[in-house]
């Protein structure tokens, strides 16, 4: 077996066969994951909160809840968790629905345990680079809080490709004041270029005007 890259993540494992989540557990801790099981979509949304992160295993088809449904709660809630679809014997059309839901791939009982590990790692480096995305974008946001209102207005002209003086004629201002105020988005944005403003701009979700 591959040897796996573990990190802080949980494995949160829902199948309503005791068999199935003892072994997926056997084989996530063999690799150092740290795994929970439960036994129901509800018992699994007694327990956790949003501040869970990780990957979620989950049996698309069981008594009570179904994945599916589960996926949907999660979604109404807010809660982002990457999640593995575990199917059996020709629930691969539910499988196909719970991906056109959110679920980022699928596995069949009985599934091989490398190709299981491999989805796993994949959900996780997912995840982290979502976190990454996610914090990138708070900081911009709170670059953008620092600016004045005037500074935010150059700010929305300057990125739509406007020179100067045409974002002097739009705000009623000086060319040189423009420039002032320019100077000081570039520095409170930690911008190096025009480009790398466009760029943090478009990251923090700022229409730039452009196509």
């Amino acid at each position: 077996m591959t040897s796996q890259t573990t990190t802080d993540e949980t494995i949160y494992v829902i199948d309503d066969d005791q068999a199935v989540r003892d072994s997926l557990r056997w084989l996530l801790e063999s690799v150092g994951h740290k795994v929970e099981t439960f036994s129901s979509a509800q018992e699994f949304l007694d327990r956790i909160d949003a501040s869970c992160s990780g990957c979620l295993l989950l049996d698309v088809r069981m008594p009570g809840m179904s994945g599916i449904e589960l996926q949907g709660i999660l979604r109404e809630r807010g809660y982002y968790v990457p999640i593995i679809i575990i199917t059996g014997h020709g629930d691969v059309p539910l499988a196909v629905r719970a991906m056109k839901a959110g679920a980022l791939e699928f596995v069949e009982k009985p599934f091989n345990d490398q190709l299981l590990l491999d989805k796993v790692q994949g959900c996780l480096t997912h995840a982290q680079s979502r976190r990454h995305d996610q914090q990138a974008k708070a900081d911009i946001i709170g670059r953008l809080e620092r600016l004045t209102r005037r500074e935010r207005e150059v700010l929305e002209a300057v990125i739509c490709g406007n020179p100067n003086k045409i974002v002097a004629d739009q705000l009623g201002i000086s060319v040189k004041t423009v420039e002032i105020h320019r100077s000081r988005v570039m520095e409170k944005m930690s911008a190096g270029s025009l480009a790398e403003l466009v760029t943090l701009c478009i990251k923090a979700g700022i229409h730039t005007g452009k196509p």
